[in-house]
């Protein structure tokens, strides 16, 4: 059976570091893997779940398409689309919507989280956010999916939902599976190491953006959270604290080193000692990216052409499956 790897990013601003590690570093070796078919796509109706600039929505696309680039997403292997230039996502959703029970929906953590103490005022695209994350999943039979802690929940109801509609209406979709594929590790920020890194963090400093450069990267690293004690020496001594576990992870996942050597590497060294050596590292391999990022933004049209053609292959991919789904709950069809 063929792989088939779908990951998609939303445009929103600022796509960072945690993105890099928990993500997109690991797509350019997948789609060298023989017999996979891969699909990247920039996700822009699930960032108009919540409020968006729109004069910057398009751009921001453009951008997304660029660090898939980048990061070494080859257009002539994958398929780097745009959810809303493909409409069989929608059309696909309303289909799942039908038969995905509203209790179910109400149980998502990201709805709650998402919409805090203001649910009744929570626009109806947010609570059914994540069947529309299963429609762009099912759409394409994708067989495996990368997925970080906050997106397992998403995962398993698309597999649901794949369980319940071969139960009325006969096998249509694979039930995907989570891609684990090497270590992902879980960026935190670097002004809280409670809170993942997040683009949508008010404060810049809580996270490395990809179009950082060189100075600002080394700022915000030597601004990050740290407690009064050096580096720790052993997983014990690091238990309970979250900066510094933190600080190490970036260092390990960056560098492709195992933590614990990093305990004997620099335990018991001033964390101002450590922070200049992940500086380094940090830029080093964040480098690279930044300016191919900003080489080809310098060429939107490029880009706009690699994502044109791209949604059509989309297209040409997702138009049988919708065509089947329409067909098994009785919709016309002329054929």
């Amino acid at each position: 059976m063929t792989k088939t790897v779908l990951s998609c990013v939303q445009p929103t601003e600022g796509l960072h570091l945690g993105n890099y590690l928990g993500a997109m570093r690991r797509w350019a070796p997948l789609q060298e893997e023989e017999g996979a078919q891969c699909l990247y796509g920039v996700v822009d109706l699930h960032a108009i779940t919540v409020p968006q600039d729109p004069a910057a929505l398009a751009q921001r696309t453009r951008e997304a398409a660029a660090a898939f680039l980048a990061c070494g997403v080859d257009p002539a292997r994958s398929v780097v689309f745009v959810q809303s230039a493909v409409p069989e996502h929608t059309a696909l959703m309303w289909l799942l919507a039908c038969c995905t029970p509203l209790g179910r929906l109400g149980r998502m953590t990201q709805f709650k989280d998402k919409s805090g103490k203001n649910e009744e005022k929570a626009p109806l695209g947010l609570f059914a956010y994540p069947v529309l994350m299963a429609a762009d999943i099912l759409l394409y039979k994708a067989t495996h999916v990368p997925v970080g802690e906050d997106q397992a929940q998403h995962l398993e109801l698309a597999r649901e939902v794949a369980r319940t509609w071969a139960a009325r209406f006969g096998p249509l979709f694979p039930e995907p599976e989570a891609l684990v594929a090497g270590p992902a590790p879980r960026v935190m920020s670097l002004r809280d190491a409670s809170k993942k890194m997040s683009k949508s963090d008010p404060s810049a400093m809580s996270r490395i953006a990809l179009t950082d450069d060189a100075d600002t990267i080394a700022r915000k690293i030597q601004k990050a959270r740290t407690d009064d004690g050096p580096v720790p020496a052993s997983p014990a001594e690091a238990e309970g604290r979250a900066e510094a576990v933190n600080l190490l992870t970036v260092y390990a996942a960056l560098a492709n080193e195992d933590q614990k050597s990093l305990y004997k590497q620099f335990g018991g060294k001033p964390f101002s000692e450590f922070k200049v050596k992940l500086t380094e590292v940090a830029v080093d391999a964040l480098a690279p990216i930044t300016q191919r990022m900003r080489e080809l933004l310098q060429n939107s049209d490029y880009i706009d052409k690699i994502l044109s053609e791209g949604s059509q292959k989309a297209r040409a991919l997702a138009a049988p499956t919708l065509a089947e789904a329409e067909r098994a709950v009785g919709l016309w069809h002329t054929s």
